[in-house]
């Protein structure tokens, strides 16, 4: 039998290629980061607000900090309303409900702001006419979240089950979050169907842990306890876990 057609060589190969490319992206040093002294800097890829006066809304998402970035992402909304002088940022943060805090986090830091040290990327960018509105939206589901006071990093509710939540809610974003969004299929009030963060497809979810979701935005995805599967025939890209999206956008 020829090598390549040999289960065992793909069993050893497939995670050292998987392994490569998470690394390939993302490096290894995020991991070994002191947070006291971890960049929270602007990445210099937001429009400036003050040449930019018309609403935008963006989403953006980086490697969580610690040996969590090498499986998920933090994710995040920051919103300008026309003729703003600041971004809005919307966020989950874990700690903060460990210190006895709202895990929602709206403040005025950089929208772009890397995430200890981690680069933020672009998932979702919107402006223009009616963006307004969205916004006014998205704050009003953001302030009314369901897990204001919970967290779990693993299956959710955390930062990704969010951003995902403001999503459906707002499905003007259109937004497709990353296969590594771990916590994005974690549905409210142990909902077992919805429609995609997308707002173009469904998805099946057994606490996050187990399902399946079909939609335009996303393709088709195989959640098995958080970790997902998947293909996106329009990339065309592949989805895995740790690594990402691995293809076309």
């Amino acid at each position: 039998m020829r090598w390549w057609r040999r289960k065992s060589f793909w069993w050893k190969v497939i995670p050292v290629m998987v392994l490569a490319v998470m690394i390939g992206k993302f490096g290894i040093c995020h991991s070994m980061a002191d947070w006291r002294t971890a960049s929270r800097a602007s990445a210099g890829i937001a429009p400036d607000p003050a040449t930019h006066r018309e609403a935008i809304v963006q989403v953006y998402g980086a490697r969580a900090f610690g040996w969590r970035g090498y499986f998920g992402v933090h994710t995040w909304v920051a919103v300008k309303p026309t003729n703003a002088a600041d971004f809005t940022v919307y966020e989950v943060i874990g700690w903060r409900v460990r210190r006895g805090a709202p895990a929602i986090y709206i403040s005025n830091r950089p929208a772009d702001g890397r995430w200890f040290d981690a680069m933020p990327e672009i998932l979702a960018d919107v402006r223009g006419e009616g963006v307004d509105k969205m916004i006014q939206r998205i704050d009003r589901a953001a302030r009314t979240y369901r897990y204001k006071d919970e967290y779990r990093a693993w299956p959710g509710p955390n930062s990704n089950t969010f951003v995902a939540q403001i999503a459906r809610e707002v499905p003007e974003l259109k937004l497709e979050l990353p296969p590594t969004a771990i916590g994005k299929d974690y549905l409210l009030d142990g909902a077992v169907f919805s429609k995609t963060p997308s707002g173009t497809g469904y998805q099946f979810s057994l606490g996050g842990l187990l399902g399946l979701m079909v939609g335009r935005e996303e393709g088709m995805e195989l959640n098995i306890l958080g970790l997902i599967f998947g293909i996106d025939p329009l990339g065309p890209a592949i989805k895995l876990p740790m690594a990402g999206r691995i293809g076309g956008t």
